[in-house]
């Protein structure tokens, strides 16, 4: 079946390495049927054709494809393998916020940097074929390799791998994407913001440096952010005056000036709408 099914984690926290096994199966032989597992299953075929279904889905995943089930579904077996098949499987755990969707990730809003997060969401296809499958393949025998040692030598050595077996999932949709002139124009729009944001920024200086309408880049920033190049501007500023408020003994007019807000009064406005409070009382809650 063709699958645009995508699932989104919402970073912080990361997703989480359990385990990896390898299943060899002969003709005759089918995966088990289970229920709630409570811990995501990744699948990934290097051999044969593995017939499986969550829920009312069902697909055929065959060599160099995976497939992502999810930690509270149903799963089971459509039929019996035909050929002789093997797969790698990961057991991960994810305690933050996860969705399932069927749109296309690209129309989802990425999320702005915020003063105490980074905050990021992975795009998982659920059903995939990836292109840098050789890599994965490598990863995951090292994986298997490292599951017969003691855990305190290659703990660390398991997360890396896993962290980049996801970016090869991911990768595979980023180059889904790689076309979309919106994204493209929305990221370098977003990196010129953050690197003259102190500057004297307006819609008619962005077009000028990007050599773009001032109203396609407000419609792309909408599109991949939900909001336009100034109010991407307006917010960057704040936080980054939050960040200047803990981190320097510098007054509020020089943070002002250093945020690119040119008048003090105007800048304690805009920071009291946004954090609630006003810049020097913001300052008092990190003092000792």
């Amino acid at each position: 079946m063709i699958d645009d099914s995508y699932i989104s984690l919402q970073l912080p926290p990361i997703p989480y390495y359990i385990t990896t096994g390898l299943s060899e199966y002969k003709p005759g032989d089918q995966h088990p049927d289970r229920r709630n597992l409570g811990l995501f299953d990744l699948l990934w075929v290097v051999k044969g054709t593995l017939y499986i279904g969550e829920e009312d889905k069902q697909w055929e995943v065959s060599a160099g494809e995976t497939l992502l089930l999810l930690p509270n579904k149903y799963h089971y077996s459509i039929k019996p393998c035909e050929v002789d098949t093997d797969f790698y499987w990961i057991h991960f755990d994810f305690k933050g916020d996860w969705a399932q969707h069927e749109s296309d990730p690209a129309s989802m809003p990425l999320p702005i940097r915020q003063t105490w997060e980074n905050p990021y969401l992975i795009h998982l296809p659920q059903y995939a074929a990836p292109p840098e499958f050789a890599l994965a393949e490598r990863h995951l025998s090292q994986l298997l390799a490292y599951s017969n040692e003691h855990q305190r030598g290659v703990y660390w050595l398991e997360q890396q791998l896993f962290i980049e077996l996801i970016g090869v999932l991911e990768e595979r949709q980023d180059r889904s994407n790689a076309d979309s002139r919106a994204m493209k124009l929305a990221n370098k729009t977003e990196a010129y913001i953050r690197q003259h944001y102190q500057s004297d920024l307006t819609n008619a200086v962005l077009a000028e440096a990007l050599h773009f309408h001032p109203n396609y880049i407000v419609r792309c920033m909408k599109e991949i952010y939900h909001c336009s190049p100034m109010e991407y501007l307006h917010r960057y500023r704040l936080e980054q005056a939050k960040l200047l408020l803990i981190k320097t003994e510098w007054s509020i007019a020089d943070i002002a000036d250093k945020t690119g807000f040119r008048h003090q009064p105007y800048f304690s406005n805009c920071f009291k709408a946004y954090a609630g409070i006003s810049p020097l009382r913001y300052r008092k809650q990190f003092s000792p």
